[in-house]
């Protein structure tokens, strides 16, 4: 995922933010609700406002089941946390913060194939009646952003091979990386050394 972090972090720094805001692999720390403290892929923090917080997040297979629970459960509880933090002024009084979730799925049988689920008491919402894992992401990062857990998403494909090489896919409409980037772009605009 550092391919993309570098992408964004240029990005943001051609957007007018000063690269000394940029945090990436220390100093990453947002304090949190439920928990003393969060690491996040990307942080831009200027003059002790938190302008930018991302999360970045792949998934290689084999246990697509396990892992995609484990996913959904840690993106929801982060934004939850962050926003009761944020909520309760554990940072910023005045800027709403961007948060953001990056996500690249391995494009794969395992993942591309339909999924049964159980109803043993109650019927699943019917958008997930026959998705694959492949469906069930694109639903997930469609969600969090329609659900204002998360400013924006974008959802990622690659085949295991083909991304070693950065070669990627986007399936999705509206989770593309350039409506990403725009959202990204136009935070770091709005509090740039210009702006």
């Amino acid at each position: 995922m550092d391919g993309f972090i570098d992408i964004i972090s240029e990005l943001i720094v051609r957007a007018g933010i000063n690269e000394s805001y940029l945090f990436r692999k220390k100093c990453i720390e947002l304090p949190g609700f439920f928990r003393p403290t969060k690491e996040w892929d990307l942080l831009v923090v200027r003059e002790g406002q938190l302008i930018i917080a991302l999360e970045a997040k792949s998934h290689v297979g084999p246990s697509f089941g396990n892992n995609f629970n484990n996913r959904t459960e840690e993106a929801m509880g982060s934004a939850l946390d962050f926003w009761t933090a944020y909520r309760e002024g554990a940072f910023n009084k005045t800027i709403r913060p961007w948060l953001g979730y990056l996500f690249l799925l391995e494009d794969c049988e395992a993942s591309t194939k339909p999924v049964h689920v159980k109803e043993p008491h109650f019927k699943v919402f019917p958008e997930f009646n026959g998705a694959s894992y492949m469906d069930r992401y694109e639903i997930f990062c469609r969600k969090l952003v329609r659900e204002r857990h998360y400013s924006s998403s974008v959802f990622l494909t690659s085949e295991k091979k083909a991304g070693l090489k950065g070669i990627y896919n986007e399936p999705a409409e509206g989770l593309r990386f350039d409506a990403f980037a725009k959202s990204i772009i136009a935070q770091a605009s709005a509090y740039s050394d210009e702006g």
